[in-house]
């Protein structure tokens, strides 16, 4: 299976315009996200790796960089992390 991260630092490219953005690095820390990029960084995990984000998946911790989202992904998946 692909590597997630190099789509998930599409994303945050796409939004976070010349700024590099590290695989452990706080996105809710550095103040790029609002409530309306929260919902759709939730809908693009969901759409783009097919894995449904339930209730008890939406704390800050799951989302908070790319290699949290990438773990979320991996449990969603049946990983270990």
């Amino acid at each position: 299976m692909d590597d997630p991260r190099l789509k998930i630092r599409t994303f945050f490219a796409q939004r976070f315009r010349g700024y590099e953005l590290n695989d452990d690095e706080d996105i809710f820390a550095i103040g790029f996200v609002n409530s309306i990029f929260a919902l759709q960084l939730v809908m693009f995990v969901e759409k783009e790796f097919g894995v449904v984000v339930e209730d008890e998946d939406l704390e800050l911790a799951n989302f908070n960089s790319i290699n949290a989202i990438t773990a979320l992904i991996d449990r969603k998946n049946g990983g270990t992390d």
